[in-house]
């Protein structure tokens, strides 16, 4: 689900951070403290080599993938998913995930509904899937009413452009409107197919699987050439793979950069040493505090909230996430500021890569 979210104006020292953890105890919520082991994912961690995981052997790590990613690209994406599919098979065991990522683009302008999109062509346990996933203009999640005056518009443009990607992939998928909202079902009940992200109009992403790896390839191509052979940015995704794995993956088609995306455990006072560590490009996130949002506003409807920290080069920011709005829109930002003693600005995540 894509979560409403604000981030902070300005960046932080930790010592603001660990300020800030303490102003929120004193509201009596129950934030990380210092010694607290938390879950910290590291983002886009550019990397010359596989190798150059080793550097955050000082703590656990799991999850770890590395990507491959080509900007600018304009080859043919069947060409690359097979390279990518043939290292695969000599490689693949139970964990090992590999998957691409291509952009499409709708043939008709949608006014809620953001013309480019993104799908993923992969491997996973011997089987192969294709993800789809739609970019809305705006997020409204699930029990949000503020846009009900559009649910049909909503409901219906989502309907258009997942049928475009339905029909291009000449998969057997039903699209139908249950209470309001946007449902798909694969009319193959035997093929495992799942539907993720969802807001208040239904989901915006499916994943359809075969246990023929191959069944997608032409398909897959298919799609990409929606997006009209303009350079476009793919990546690679390999995970739960050896290094030499990795070096091998390497001889597919030249081109690429390399970046890290993993989780770390680490207590919360060793966020600087492993920004540090990721520096001066990678980013990092964790968990500082979560709470439901009537603790602090007993008046206002229930959400769920969590505030984050963010680390880049250059010092901290703050993040905070909620499954929805609890206040009018017009008093969010005033309410975060005043919680926080930090100007926000409103700043959803894009939903992809």
């Amino acid at each position: 689900m894509r979560e409403r979210r604000w981030e902070s104006r300005t960046k932080l020292e930790f010592g603001g951070v660990l300020a800030l953890g303490e102003r929120l105890a004193a509201l009596g919520l129950e934030p990380a403290v210092p010694a607290k082991d938390v879950i910290c994912y590291v983002e886009e961690w550019p990397v010359e080599a596989p190798e150059d995981l080793d550097r955050l052997d000082p703590w656990p790590t799991e999850d770890v993938t590395l990507v491959h990613i080509r900007e600018a690209w304009r080859g043919d994406f069947f060409l690359l998913v097979g390279a990518y599919h043939t290292v695969y098979r000599r490689h693949q065991a139970l964990g090992t995930y590999c998957s691409v990522s291509h952009p499409w683009r709708l043939e008709k302008a949608l006014s809620t509904h953001d013309g480019c999109n993104m799908f993923w062509v992969g491997f996973r346990q011997a089987h192969g899937f294709i993800r789809v996933r739609l970019h809305t203009s705006e997020v409204i999640t699930p029990g949000e009413s503020r846009a009900e005056d559009r649910r049909r518009l909503w409901v219906e443009e989502r309907r258009r452009a997942f049928q475009a990607a339905i029909t291009s992939l000449d998969l057997p998928i039903e699209i139908t409107t249950t209470n309001g909202s946007l449902a798909l079902r694969s009319a193959d009940h035997r093929t495992p197919f799942f539907c993720s992200w969802p807001d208040a109009f239904g989901p915006c992403q499916f994943e359809y699987n075969s246990s023929d790896p191959f069944e997608f390839l032409v398909p897959a191509s298919r799609l990409a050439a929606t997006y009209g052979g303009e350079p476009a940015i793919v990546r690679a995704y390999l995970t739960g793979f050896s290094e030499p794995a990795l070096e091998e993956f390497h001889s597919v088609e030249s081109g690429a950069r390399y970046a890290y995306r993993c989780s770390a455990h680490c207590p919360l006072d060793e966020l600087p040493e492993l920004l540090l560590t990721i520096a001066p490009a990678g980013r990092l996130y964790a968990t500082l505090c979560e709470f439901q949002t009537q603790r602090l506003l007993p008046d206002g409807e229930d959400a769920w909230a969590i505030i984050g920290i963010m680390g880049s080069e250059g010092g901290f920011q703050i993040e905070v996430r909620l499954n929805r709005a609890p206040l009018r829109e017009e008093a969010m930002a005033g309410w975060l500021e005043q919680l926080l003693s930090l100007p926000v600005t409103y700043a959803p995540l894009p939903p992809f890569p």
